[in-house]
Formats: structure tokens, sequence, C-alpha cells
């Protein structure tokens, strides 16, 4: 008895914890009307976006505001993703996130820059006492950007739970207007069982959309047998933007039995690059177009699932018809119907299941190492989602490592023997995935004695490649020798074009300075309101690494007026 009451009143604190959702306790994170580039739970490569991408008409500087009361918990400043990025807690035990920031505001910013300037690095990660950085609803935090991976200026805004994972923030009450359908672009039919056909295809086929006259879409009329699947290309597209942002919620029935529901909620982080198989991802290489299939496959884990019969799989019986519905929602509850006619049918099979055989097949499920020329190879256990055929050839210094048509879960190591080099060329080699240009793009490399590992979560072509050329520096905004007084900064240009550019350290008459590096216009940026160690004559000193350790100094001396 005491087992089943723990059991209900768990079940009620659950139930409890799901729905109890504040709507009306935080405000807009942005003074302006919220238009989406991106929304929550839209498909990236690689993983399920986290939060809400709010346009900022192209500018960058806008005022970020704390939507409720609370403290600075978390800054993190790094060159890639999230770029300047703020996590305020809240009493009520969320976390709101701010991502691709152009700066901090008042005692969030002094306290940033007095960190990196005693630790002397630009990048850094600060967990902030609770009692340090307190802030009140509508105070400025922050102002908007383009730092990190951003593709243009917006504000990246979260919501996290106690447990640190993205919620949906239209669940806090965050109005977004959307009076648009979504929209389905294309349909796809998967034979899963080793009997299974549909239209006498053994292989994934795309179906024929047509519109109604009531705006939903009827599929073209379907012979099938066996188990089978169907897979999606949707979008949906708020008011005000004409960006393809992702759908709220799909559910699926069969003869009006319920058999799958994706609803996108809330995810944890430690599951999104699950994405790349929920998602076919052979049709995504290969189209840039995601397919969300509408079935849970082996080695699938995501919570946003939150329905399903049989795995969202039917079986198609010889001589019985079904009728087969997708709906796909909004967060609005704007809402699009697809209906599949399927006539069961066994028939001669036209077009067998496509496999290429090769020497090389990997179980899923157990580590694999494999050798071949100067390339040794392991995958471990549980790299790849299912049992498959690999095409792996090595000639010379060049690993042909099948093609990026199979999605790759965890780190899988390419080791070299490079023992034919000259010890003092060692040091400069690197593995590298070559790209569509025949190119070496540099992958994380370590030697240990004469072997050389990378490790990857991509097929695709690499070679041991050799970078001897160092960084090249260039000035943006000064010559050397010139007077700068009226120019609010100092700006240099820095590229690297084999291993990549590393690190970097500069100064200013021997001190230390913070120079801000935007990677995606290969730019470094000092500003002059730092007023380090400035005097009328200043000598700078420049040294940047790039990956395999070239080194290029770059010295300039530059006047300018004091105050």
């Amino acid at each position: 008895m005491n087992k089943i009451f723990m059991l209900l009143l768990f079940l009620g604190g659950f139930l409890h914890s799901q729905t109890d959702i504040p709507t009306d306790y935080f405000s807009n994170p942005l003074d302006v009307n919220l238009v989406l580039a991106g929304n929550f739970g839209e498909m990236r490569a690689n993983h399920f976006h986290s939060g809400l991408d709010i346009k900022t008409n192209q500018k960058e500087g806008l005022p970020v505001y704390a939507p409720a009361d609370g403290y600075v918990s978390r800054i993190q400043v790094q060159h890639y993703g999230y770029g300047k990025a703020l996590y305020i807690l809240h009493p009520n035990g969320y976390t709101t996130v701010y991502g691709h920031l152009r700066s901090y505001a008042g005692e969030i910013e002094k306290y940033v820059k007095d960190t990196q300037y005693k630790k002397e690095t630009f990048e850094v990660e600060l967990f902030p006492d609770k009692t340090l950085l307190p802030v009140k609803k509508g105070d400025i935090i922050a102002y908007s950007g383009n730092t990190g991976g951003s593709g243009g200026p917006h504000l990246h805004f979260e919501i996290r739970d106690s447990s640190q994972r993205p919620m949906n923030p239209l669940l806090f009450g965050i109005e977004i207007p959307d009076s648009k359908t979504p929209i389905v672009s294309a349909l796809f039919a998967y034979p899963i069982s080793e009997d299974a056909q549909i239209n006498q295809s053994q292989n994934r086929t795309k179906l024929k959309l047509s519109k109604q006259k009531d705006g939903s879409y009827k599929a073209e009329n379907l012979t099938a047998f066996g188990k089978i699947g169907f897979g999606i290309t949707t979008y949906d597209q708020q008011d005000g933007a004409s960006n393809k942002n992702g759908s709220y919620k799909i559910k699926t029935t069969c003869n009006g039995t319920e058999k799958f529901e994706v609803l996108f909620n809330k995810f944890s982080f430690s599951e999104t690059r699950y994405l790349n198989r929920y998602t076919d991802y052979n049709y995504y290489e290969t189209n840039k177009s995601m397919v969300q299939k509408l079935f849970r496959e082996k080695n699938n884990p995501l919570s946003i699932i939150t329905k399903e019969d049989e795995n969202g799989f039917i079986t198609v019986a010889d001589s019985l018809n079904s009728i087969y519905t997708i709906e796909v929602d909004d967060f609005k509850g704007n809402s699009i119907l697809v209906t599949i006619p399927i006539k069961g049918k066994k028939q001669e099979i036209l077009e067998p299941k496509n496999v290429e055989k090769t020497e090389d097949f990997i179980y899923a499920d157990h580590a694999t190492s494999i050798t071949k020329g100067k390339f040794s190879i392991y995958i471990p256990a549980n790299s790849l989602y299912e049992d498959t055929y690999l095409n792996i050839e090595a000639k010379g210094d060049t690993l042909k490592f099948h093609e990026d048509l199979i999605p790759i879960h965890s780190n899988i190591s390419i080791t070299a023997d490079i023992s034919a080099y000259n010890e003092a060329d060692r040091d400069k080699l690197y593995i590298g995935r070559l790209n569509y240009r025949g190119q070496p793009y540099y992958n994380s490399s370590s030697r240990n004695g004469d072997k050389l590992t990378g490790k990857t979560r991509t097929f695709g072509d690499y070679i041991v490649a050799s970078d001897t050329t160092p960084p090249t520096i260039k000035p943006v905004n000064f010559s050397d020798g010139k007077w700068i007084s009226n120019q609010n900064f100092l700006q240099i240009k820095i590229t690297d074009d084999l291993s990549g550019i590393s690190s970097y350290r500069a100064t200013i008459n021997g001190k230390f300075i913070l120079m801000e590096y935007d990677y995606k216009k290969n730019v470094l940026t000092y500003n002059f309101n730092d007023n380090v160690n400035l005097e009328s004559e200043n000598n700078l000193k420049l040294i940047v690494i790039d990956n395999v350790g070239n080194s290029a100094t770059f010295e300039a001396k530059f006047f300018r007026k004091q105050p």
C-alpha cells in the first residue's frame, strides 16, 4: 500500500511540475515587437535549437532587459558558439540565457572586463557569487549583438528549468504573433521490415502531395505491404518574417488510432545530437532538407516523442486498406492535415533495397578497430546508430573514410603513422578533413611519438596535412608611425589559410591589452576606452599562433593625444 501511495505521490508531483509553468512571470527581453528568425526546437545541423532567435532589425546594440528579478549566475565569452552569453538564475528556479551579445551592461561589463585583464584572456567562463551581480526586472543587463556563431544580428533567448534543460519560451507567455498555417513541403514513406514494400520498392519513396480546397493535403494513392513508416518535411512561419522555422507538434493516426506524437516543449542537451537519428540524415546531406521520421528507431531516446504506438510504425496487410493522417500544429494552434490513403497489396518488387556491401561491416553495439595503409581507425561502441557497411580505403597520406551520408554520434579516432616524416617536420602535421575543393580543414589533432591522432564525428576524406606557414597579420585602420587620435578602436586582421588560428596576445608598451576576436571577419579589435598604459608614443606588439604552433609577430608604433 505504501509503495502505491508513494508512486501516486510521485506522479502527482511530476504532473504538477509539468503543468505549473508561470505564464506571467517573465517579460520580454527586448523592447521591440518580437519577430523570430528561429524558434524553439527548430532543427539545425546536429542539434535542436534551444531557444528563440529574436530579430533586432539587423541592428546591434539594442538594450536587453532582465525579464524578472534574479542574479547573474554564469557568464561565458567565447569566439564561437554563443559568443558573449549571460545567464540569470531567478527565484522560481528557472534560468534565462542571452546569447550573441555585443557587450554587457554596467557592473556586469566591468566585472567581465576586469576578469579578462586579470586573466589576460578574451575567452572566459565565470560563475559569480549570487550576491555579486543581482538584477531587478527591467534592468538593462546587456546589448544585443552578432558575436560567436551568429549568422546576423539577433538575440538568442532561452529559458531553462532547474536541471538546465531548455524549455519552449512560448510556454511562459512570451507572445509571438502567428496567424500562418504550417507548410508541408515533402512527404516520404519508408519500408522497414525485410518484406516491406512501397509502390513495389524497398527504398525510401517520395510521395506526391496535392492541396485540397480546405487547405489540407492529400497524398497520392499508396500501395504497400509490411511494416512501414512515414517522414515529413514541414516548417512554420510567424507573422512579420519569412524565416522557415520549426513546427510545434506533429501527430499521426492510422484508421483513427494515434500512432505517434512529437512535441517541442523541452529537451536536454545530452540528447540533442540524437536529432541525427530522428531525421533522415542521408536525405539532409544530399538535399539540404530536413525530413522528420515519424517513428522511433533503435537508439533514439528522444524525449520530444511523447506518444507512440508500435514506435509509430504501421503494418500493412495484403488486401486491407488504411487511412494514415499527419497533423502539424504550431504553438498558436494553426494546423494542417495530411491524409495518405494506403492500399494493402503484396506485389512483385521492382526496386530492391539499395545496400552497398563492402569488406568492412560495423556492428553498432561493438567497438571496432580497422587498419588501412598507414591509418588505424577506432570506432567505439554506439558511435553509430545501426549496423552498417563502410567504404574505407587508404592511399598514401589520404584516407577515404566512407561518405558523409551516415551520422556519427560519438567521436571516432583516426591515427596515422608519421614515422616516414623527418622529426623536425612532425610537429607541423595535423589530420585534416578535405572540403569540396580538396583542401584540408583542420581537425583537432594530437601527436604521440610517430603517431598522429585526430577525432571526428563526420565521415569523409581525411589527409595527413602539413602547415609550415605562419599566420598573416595586417593592420586595418592604422599605419606604423602614424597618429590615430580620432579613432575609438584599433583593428588588425589575422588569417591562417591552413591549420587556422589557435591563440593571440597583444601588448601596448609591454602591457597586455584585450583584443576581441571576430572570427567571421578575421579581425581583432581593441577599444581605446580601456586606456591601458597609453602614452603619446605607443609601441604595439601582437603575437599570433596557429593550430600547429607556427608563430607570427607584428610590431608597430602609433601616436595618440592624451587627455
